[in-house]
């Protein structure tokens, strides 16, 4: 009979990490643990409460980016410990920021593509701040060389998510919101027009708002600009948030005009890893020109080995995210955007017109002319014994996470539901998920909750 040390026996239990000592054995989780555990043990037990997670592939609510060619993990994992900021260090990292953002420049028509500024961001939120920031400061430096007061800055924007109540707060600037009216359910010219005066900063048109999925009027919203400061003095800048559609409109939508061929936009921010199939932690702010950015928010870092000039929110992050955006700009090009947004398109519309066949809704969106996906409403006039909510709630049984939520005011009462149509959303799959929706409308029919869900009682699983 063989006779092992035990040393021997732990060195082989190792590979069967539940044989290990941890496994009866809870760590703490909101004490700090007082001794060290094996890695494989670690591993495993913050992999397993990930299990927990649903599976990103099937949440058709976000916008960003769920699958990523193998070779960006690969570009990912090589960059985890190069700091972007510090550019003297990582100068190629630097480098392929800056041609990322002359590339975005040229993409949306700069006037002086190559010597325009921008910037990498941790997100479209980011990047639309320091866009916000920009407007602020021009409008502040205009009124004290006119000497007149700056103390009521006010912005203009439609019905969009939470950036921007966040930056009108934290900045302590006026948010002119324009409410949702019947069926209007955007910003248009006239309402903004409407509100502007000596003291609005800019106006932020969304391309692609978050609600229906749909394009702001830009080109309209300018031209009704260009007619106020020819009537009345007052030269208003729009800053236009284009964090899905900035990579969506100049390949499958080139004849909307929205971008820096308009002589009024400023300054655009994106999300590249949304649409722009970078992964997460990536966003981009693109001024028209040099100029366009004020010098005052630019800050010289002269500790780091250099003197580097920064100005985004964030300081330390990693360069991973700038080195796959680079990545799938010159791996796909112009052509391969294309491609691939047109199929997503597609499928979006695809999906549209099987909704339409239900007779329980009515399309609010129908994937055409906007951001990939659909969006709709339980149609007027019908009580299917079910709310959106209800139907969200027994999508999730399945895994699928399609949000439910209400539109912002005037029209809180309109309940809309939404599907975005990503890359790695396939025909197939987006077939079993209609598949799964007509199930379960046939289970809300049959076995109706003895109370609906609300967006109160459901907010797990509506997207507000």
């Amino acid at each position: 009979m063989a006779i092992h040390s035990k040393e021997e026996i732990v060195s082989n239990l190792d590979d069967e990490v539940f044989g290990t000592g941890f496994l009866p054995h809870p760590l703490p989780k909101y004490k700090l643990p007082k001794h060290e555990t094996d890695p494989t043990a670690a591993y495993q037990l913050v992999h397993d409460e990930l299990l927990l997670d649903g599976n990103s592939r099937q949440n058709v609510a976000t916008f960003c980016q769920t699958w990523v060619e193998p070779q960006i993990r690969t570009l990912m994992d090589e960059c985890l410990d190069k700091n972007m900021i510090d550019k003297d260090e990582y100068p190629q990292m630097a480098e392929l920021e800056a041609r990322c953002v002359h590339m975005l420049a040229d993409l949306w028509n700069s006037p002086d593509a190559a010597n325009t500024m921008g910037c990498s961001t941790t997100g479209s939120s980011e990047a639309a701040m320091l866009g916000g920031l920009a407007l602020k400061w021009r409008w502040r430096k205009k009124r004290e060389q006119a000497g007149l007061p700056t103390s009521k800055p006010n912005l203009i924007c439609g019905p969009v998510q939470v950036c921007w109540p966040k930056f009108a707060r934290y900045f302590d600037v006026e948010l002119r919101q324009i409410p949702c009216e019947g069926r209007r359910l955007l910003m248009s010219p006239k309402e903004v027009v409407e509100r502007c005066d000596e003291n609005t900063i800019g106006v932020v048109p969304t391309l692609g708002v978050t609600y229906t999925l749909q394009y702001e009027p830009v080109q309209e919203i300018a031209t009704a600009l260009d007619d106020l400061e020819e009537e009345h003095g007052l030269d208003i800048p729009i800053h236009v948030d284009a964090a899905s559609g900035g990579f969506i409109a100049p390949f499958i939508h080139p004849s909307v005009v929205w971008d820096f061929r308009i002589p009024r936009v400023k300054s655009i921010n994106t999300s590249g890893h949304k649409l722009g199939l970078a992964p997460l932690g990536c966003g981009w702010a693109i001024w028209r020109e040099g100029g366009d950015l004020p010098e005052d928010l630019v800050f010289r870092v002269k500790y780091l080995g250099g003197n580097m000039p920064t100005f985004a929110l964030n300081f330390s992050r990693p360069g991973g995210q700038i080195a796959a955006q680079y990545y799938n700009l010159v791996r796909l090009g112009r052509e391969g955007y294309t491609k691939i947004t047109q199929g997503c398109a597609d499928v979006g519309a695809w999906f549209a017109d099987q909704i339409k066949k239900l007779a329980a809704f009515d399309l609010v969106y129908d994937g055409r002319g906007g951001v990939p996906g659909c969006t709709w409403t339980i149609r007027k006039g019908q009580e299917p014994g079910f709310t959106l909510y209800d139907l969200a709630d027994r999508l999730r049984v399945k895994g699928w996470q399609v949000p439910a939520y209400p539109m912002p005011a005037n029209r809180g009462d309109l309940v809309v539901q939404r599907v975005l149509s990503r890359l790695g959303l396939s025909r197939d799959l987006a077939g079993l998920l209609f598949e799964d929706l007509e199930r379960a409308v046939q289970h809300c029919k049959k076995y109706p909750a003895s109370k609906s869900l609300t967006p109160a009682s459901a907010s797990g699983y509506h997207h507000n």
